[in-house]
């Protein structure tokens, strides 16, 4: 068998084959493991994510981000909406602490 037959070989000199790339669900599990705490933690783990959020988006900008890859592609706009979800997060705690009081 020769290595032009077979195109898994490597031909010396030549640039070694690669096999095609599988997709890798990563993203899917990471979205189901936010999903479960926002479940599990409610509007703490809402405060804690929008938090992250913001303080990442925050120095990106800083740092001269302007674009992102989000949705709403203006880092202006994604930190508003982060710090929405903040006051919102807050908003949701202050229930849940005077639902517990009573």
């Amino acid at each position: 068998m020769t290595a032009a037959a077979d195109p898994g070989m490597n031909v010396p000199g030549s640039p070694p084959t690669e096999a095609p790339a599988t997709f890798d669900p990563l993203r899917l599990c990471i979205f189901a493991t936010v999903a479960l705490l926002g479940w599990v933690l409610g509007p703490f783990a809402l405060l804690w994510f929008a938090g992250l959020g913001f303080l990442g988006y925050w120095r990106a900008r800083r740092g001269g981000l302007l674009r992102s890859k989000c949705l709403l592609r203006d880092t202006r706009l994604v930190l508003l909406y982060l710090g929405l979800l903040f006051v919102a997060a807050g908003v949701g705690i202050g229930y849940l602490v005077k639902g517990w009081l009573g």
